[in-house]
């Protein structure tokens, strides 16, 4: 890996891991910014909860060494978690720039997923 991708790959993988680690813990905390609109578009508040876990343990198992399936999985949960919440955001008949926060960590996921180191890569 040389020294750009390396830039790369921590730059947004930093960035990811703040995203998801900040709305994991408003959503474990149920903050009632995030509550309201959850219960408006229909999904029941221990939703939040179930999000918040997986997005905590999700950056867990990006961020330790070594293994590389279960960064591959948590990759994948990252994308799907992100790929539902623009759907539901547009579903629900909210504006796109209500979507730009699950979009931004979506691409970002993407990037630290395609910059990730070869020790983290499945064989």
């Amino acid at each position: 890996m040389n020294k750009r991708n390396k830039i790369i790959y921590w730059i947004a993988t930093v960035w990811l891991s703040l995203g998801m680690v900040s709305t994991g813990v408003v959503q474990m905390l149920q903050i009632e910014e995030q509550v309201k609109p959850t219960t408006d578009m229909g999904y029941p508040i221990y939703f939040l909860s179930f999000l918040g876990v997986c997005k905590i343990l999700g950056v867990l198992a990006v961020l330790v060494p070594r293994f590389p399936l279960l960064k591959e999985w948590a990759y994948a949960g990252f994308a799907f978690m992100m790929v539902g919440a623009i759907y539901a955001h547009l579903g629900f008949g909210q504006s796109v720039s209500e979507t730009l926060p699950a979009l931004l960590l979506l691409v970002l996921t993407f990037i630290s997923w395609y910059f990730r180191p070869a020790n983290c890569k499945l064989n």
